[in-house]
């Protein structure tokens, strides 16, 4: 299947001067399919290490960072010739093996000849258990699950994206049943690789349902066998709430949700883990659209999206039959699965982190904000085709701002104060 940054792995191996690459993002998102894709189709040979299957290579960096004796040693251990206008090395799980991720700074500075390219699933957790990080001599990409257009591409429907990449209003419009189906279906299968692939085989939504309940089985694993004993409860708890915290009409993170008179610093720390192992989105509030968006951040007040919206489906127990027939999804959940929707194409599709705006002591809210360049731009979610957008409107008066955005099913329409984007399409528009 198609994978956006596969063009990325290109531009990367093209550069002269190029440095290491480390490839990060959630288990089972795709990292290791991924490498060894770019592998096959851009070098002659891939030399493949797995740190968390394969120690033979312990010794070796226990002895020694530099590249003149990895490379012929490595080499040797996997009967290959390594040459390094052909081959690419991939070292997976590499925080598994911290010294081989310290290794490469000297592959940065004394053989940037050598393609290399790392990826570890649970980078941010060593990395705050002291790994050693080679600031400065990496080249760093995020992987994700399938965004919206990734999908249209793998279930073969390249030429939709074609249209979105067009960004032409009026064809968009003439497409929008077929659009609308295909939004559904991404809605229930979600961008999960795996899930993805058993879509593609069976078009059933309920073997794909078992694929996600898998998953979520599978991470649950993880975190009995990754995590410190005393924190396992804690990830449970934060884990289990996410639907129920987003099931909300306000969809700020309430720790009480969890636990009858529960704070902040019962549950930071599974919050920050689930963060860095990429399972979870946090989306914090502003109080004001000020530049750049980020100072204005309240680190204490926040949203938690999953990092996949099939997951999230499947972890509210919603039917995919109620997901693919849109008249049936009950209302708060509706919106909160358009929200994670719109989050997961902002993060993966645009590389944004928005944030959320809602003033002290005030009902009225704003679903997200972002920042493109120096201008901070207002979004507003619908779920389905609502042109009310009172809350939109108030925040553009309220702060002199020229334009809002609101994102619904809705065709494009701009007016004095507000453009509306179809959800299918509003990646091509801001």
């Amino acid at each position: 299947m198609e994978r956006f940054l596969m063009r990325d792995l290109e531009a990367w191996r093209q550069k002269r001067n190029r440095k290491p690459l480390l490839l990060s993002g959630a288990r089972q998102v795709g990292k290791t399919w991924l490498m060894r894709e770019f592998g096959k189709k851009s070098f002659e040979r891939t030399v493949y290490i797995n740190f968390d299957k394969d120690a033979r290579l312990h010794d070796l960096f226990a002895r020694t960072l530099d590249p003149k004796v990895i490379i012929p040693a490595v080499a040797a251990v996997y009967a290959t010739e390594i040459d390094s206008e052909n081959t690419l090395i991939i070292f997976d799980e590499v925080q598994e093996e911290p010294r081989a991720l310290a290794a490469l700074k000297y592959f940065c500075e004394e053989a940037p000849e050598y393609a290399i390219v790392a990826a570890g699933s649970f980078m941010g957790i060593a990395l705050r258990k002291g790994t050693t990080f080679p600031v400065g001599k990496l080249e760093r990409k995020e992987l994700y699950p399938l965004s919206f257009r990734e999908f249209l591409y793998a279930t073969g429907q390249k030429g939709m994206d074609d249209i979105l990449d067009g960004a032409d209003p009026a064809v968009i419009c003439a497409m929008k049943s077929f659009f609308i189906e295909a939004l559904r279906s991404y809605y229930a299968v979600g961008g999960m690789p795996e899930v993805v692939q058993e879509y593609l085989d069976s078009r059933d939504f309920r073997k794909c349902r078992q694929k996600q309940e898998d998953l979520l089985d599978f991470y649950r694993q993880d975190f009995a066998k990754h995590a410190e004993p005393s924190l396992i409860p804690r990830l449970y708890q934060v884990w289990d709430a996410i639907p129920g915290q987003l099931a909300k009409e306000n969809r700020k993170f309430i720790y009480g949700q969890i636990e009858k008179g529960a704070r902040a610093k019962d549950f930071e720390i599974a919050l920050q883990w689930l963060k860095d192992c990429g399972l979870i989105h946090m989306v914090h509030r502003v109080k004001k659209p000020g530049l750049p968006l980020k100072v204005y951040e309240e680190l204490s007040a926040f949203k938690i999206y999953m990092h996949d919206i099939g997951l999230l489906g499947a972890m509210g127990n919603l039917p995919p039959e109620a997901i693919i027939d849109g008249n049936r999804l009950f209302t708060e959940f509706k919106g909160a699965l358009t929200e994670q929707y719109v989050l997961q194409q902002f993060v993966s599709d645009m590389g944004i982190m928005p944030a959320y705006y809602s003033a002290e002591n005030s009902r009225g809210e704003l679903d997200f904000l972002i920042q493109r360049g120096e201008d901070i731009i207002p979004v507003e979610v619908k779920a389905e085709e609502n042109l009310k957008a009172k809350s939109l409107k108030a925040f553009v008066d309220k702060f002199g701002m020229d334009k809002g955005v609101r994102i619904s099913m809705a065709d494009y329409r701009e007016q004095e104060w507000l453009v509306n984007l179809p959800l299918y399409a509003f990646m091509k528009f801001i």
